[in-house]
């Protein structure tokens, strides 16, 4: 927008201060726009053009041009800066001497965001949709296939430009190559389903860490989303992190009634359904699937836990999120065992089973040590690295209890695997994490998918600011 040359000023009528230079603008004949009406001078600056282009933070503000080009400004009632930037001596001598302004309309929290979608050059690369004027906006997004099955919310640009003022990476830097579509997204695009997500702005580099690491090709996503099994990502947070956003490691943490822990995982699978075409009855062809593949997400409980933060322990201290592919949930429930040696024992024997009681090494799990259960290692003095030891002797099992046929039951290991000792798990098969509420002697066992080369493994990632 090109100004003319000479005075150029800003002012609402809903300001005491342009109202009261008002004849002094007069007099100048300065070229004078309004933000609030557009009949009080010749300029009409009503839909905030003019001010958002200029970056008026203040009205009024009196500016000189030249060449088209703003050569000076200033901001609110100064007779003697006024006089200084026209000119002109002597101005408004019945004024006070100084008077400061208002704030502008061009920055107003509930219209700046509409203001840079509109004007700014936002740069948003993302394709828009337009909708007919009967249309639902929220049917639309069902019928179009954009939803978990849930109302999302719209991904208007405001919304989108908001939600990327959580992170200051570049909107059109690609974060992965996300499956099974191998499609490169970009932070806008996680941003865009960040808000399809209901995330507020301070989730979006947790969900960012969280694509990173679920399209590693150790986490094997593709082949996650392809299984028949039921597993899909759980996204376990730790580091202050957590607290600045609000996220739950306390009671309920793995249930609803948190936004952060809620969204977080939502939007990480809007990502893989709508960037990487991830979706039910296509690739994803999971037998029952598990509620948890709509979002599981959850804080870990790090104060008063016997055990250090769990993305710690794996190499990244501090804000980070780490990656399990996970089930539902199965109850372990010990009320009686006040000392690490029985409760072990008990963790022991609900992890046997995980996937089937009779299949060493085919399965990951995580368990998830509430508070209480979690009192009674800390008290004993185990941390985190002798729990795990002490259950892979416990989940040391005879092959001649695993064997195919062995108490009536088909499933189980071949012949040839007679008179041996296999682990439950494989190295690393087993995460221990810590959350919960106070009052409650019950813990849980999150089962895995499919180890080794042949499955995922978990991945951990840096939540970067």
């Amino acid at each position: 927008m090109r100004l003319p040359d000479g005075l150029v000023a800003v002012v609402k009528r809903d300001c005491p201060t342009c109202v009261l230079v008002e004849p002094v603008l007069r007099e100048l004949g300065a070229a004078v726009w309004c933000q609030d009406d557009a009949g009080w001078f010749d300029g009409d600056d009503t839909e905030l053009e003019l001010s958002y282009r200029l970056g008026i933070e203040t009205v009024p503000t009196l500016m000189r041009v030249e060449g088209g080009s703003e050569a000076s400004r200033v901001v609110g009632w100064s007779r003697e800066q006024w006089e200084g930037l026209t000119g002109v001596a002597g101005l408004g001598p019945g004024l006070p001497d100084h008077r400061p302004g208002c704030g502008s309309l061009s920055v107003d929290p509930f219209r700046i965001d509409a203001l840079e979608a509109r004007y700014g050059g936002s740069g948003l690369s993302s394709r828009r949709v337009d909708l007919a004027d009967l249309e639902d906006e929220h049917e639309a997004m069902f019928d179009r296939g954009w939803t978990d099955g849930l109302p999302v919310v719209p991904p208007t640009p405001e919304r989108v430009l908001r939600m990327l003022r959580g992170t200051p990476r570049d909107p059109a830097e690609v974060v992965a190559i996300v499956p099974p579509d191998l499609v490169g997204c970009t932070v806008e695009k996680v941003a865009v389903n960040a808000v399809m997500a209901g995330c507020l702005p301070e989730h979006l580099p947790v969900v960012l860490a969280a694509l990173e690491a679920a399209c590693t090709e150790e986490f094997a996503l593709h082949g996650l989303l392809a299984t028949t099994y039921f597993s899909g990502p759980v996204i376990v947070v730790n580091g202050p992190v957590t607290r600045r956003i609000g996220m739950n490691s306390g009671v309920n943490a793995l249930g609803q009634g948190n936004r952060a822990n809620a969204t977080i995982g939502r939007a990480l699978q809007l990502v893989v359904r709508n960037v990487g075409g991830g979706r039910p009855g296509g690739i994803d062809r999971a037998t029952l699937g598990n509620p948890g593949k709509v979002s599981f997400c959850f804080a870990e409980r790090e104060e008063g836990s016997p055990f250090a933060p769990l993305a710690a322990e794996r190499g990244v201290p501090g804000d980070a999120v780490t990656l399990f592919a996970g089930g539902g949930l199965q109850p372990v429930v010990d009320q009686l065992s006040r000392t690490p040696e029985s409760l072990a024992r008990t963790f022991a024997a609900c992890l046997r089973v995980n996937g089937h009681p009779k299949l060493p090494m085919a399965f990951d799990a995580m368990l998830v040590v509430s508070p209480e259960h979690g009192r009674v290692f800390r008290e004993g003095g185990w941390d985190r690295g002798r729990l795990v030891a002490e259950l892979e002797v416990l989940l040391t099992l005879p092959s001649d209890e695993l064997l195919r046929g062995v108490a009536g039951i088909a499933e189980g290991i071949p012949e040839e695997l007679a008179g041996i000792e296999l682990p439950k798990f494989r190295p690393g098969g087993l995460l221990v994490a810590h959350a919960g509420g106070d009052a409650g002697l019950f813990s849980a066992v999150v089962g895995g998918w499919v180890s080794g080369e042949t499955g995922s493994a978990p991945v951990t990632r840096e939540v970067r600011a």
